[in-house]
């Protein structure tokens, strides 16, 4: 019994070391490039077109950036099996999978919230656009 937990203990270290760069991968990418792009959208152009161009690219960075959390969040899910064991040997593992979950929710949270923000802001502005433009077809059609 103490050999078959010993090469399940074994497993689950090798499996972990696979995912663990695709952890890494993500992490990199979160850290490098995704949190950098998140700040960049903090503050929106003033003008219509402007705030569409930013929505635009902000567009194509979200298909990567949920790529990535995407592929963080399976790699989750492959190490869920570790829940059912409870070797003391593997709680270093954990603490290192704790730690790369954390992450990529923070990330992924921050992700939604923006695209969220992008969206509203620009229905808003959109819808500003309107009003002004129904406002001067009023004056012309006083001044008329």
């Amino acid at each position: 019994m103490m050999s078959n937990k010993r090469i399940q203990e074994l497993e689950l270290v090798m499996e972990f070391e696979k995912v663990e760069e695709c952890f890494k991968e993500v992490s990199s990418w979160i850290e490098n490039v995704g949190k950098k792009r998140l700040k960049e959208t903090i503050n929106l152009d003033d003008s219509l077109e402007m705030l569409l161009q930013a929505q635009k690219q902000f567009k194509e960075f979200d298909l990567v950036a949920s790529e990535y959390c995407k592929r963080g969040q399976e790699a989750l899910k492959k190490m869920n099996q570790w829940e059912d064991f409870s070797f003391v040997d593997v709680h270093s593992y954990r603490v290192k999978l704790q730690a790369y979950e954390d992450q990529l929710e923070e990330f992924c949270t921050q992700l939604d919230e923006t695209r969220h923000r992008v969206c509203e802001t620009v229905r808003l502005y959109e819808f500003f656009d309107k009003v002004r433009q129904g406002i001067c077809f009023t004056e012309e059609g006083v001044k008329s």
